[in-house]
């Protein structure tokens, strides 16, 4: 799997964590997939969550800087509809523990 998949594949964990996607958080999630320039299979792959239990590790093997990049977008993935629920906050939490940033 690649880097790029494996990062938006970590955003969208966060952004579907309380069992809902709005619209501000697909909106936030497609912003994400333009900025690292996946196609229309890789945006289809995340999308469809496939591989979400492979990405941790790929994102784990990333440079501290890289790794600080990906939580600091999964906060405000958390944010992208203006409200932060517990199951996000917890996600997000289980992100910066898994990438050993806590």
């Amino acid at each position: 799997m690649d880097s790029k998949i494996a990062r938006c594949l970590l955003i969208s964990k966060v952004l579907v964590a309380d069992g809902i996607m709005t619209e501000n958080e697909r909106a936030f999630l497609n912003h994400y997939m333009d900025r690292l320039g996946l196609d229309d299979a890789e945006r289809e792959q995340v999308v469809s969550l496939e591989g979400w239990d492979e990405a941790e590790p790929i994102v784990q093997a990333m440079s501290d800087e890289e790794k600080q990049a990906v939580l600091d977008a999964a906060s405000n993935a958390a944010l992208a509809d203006g409200t932060l629920s517990p199951l996000e906050l917890g996600a997000v939490r289980r992100i910066a523990e898994a990438l050993g940033l806590v």
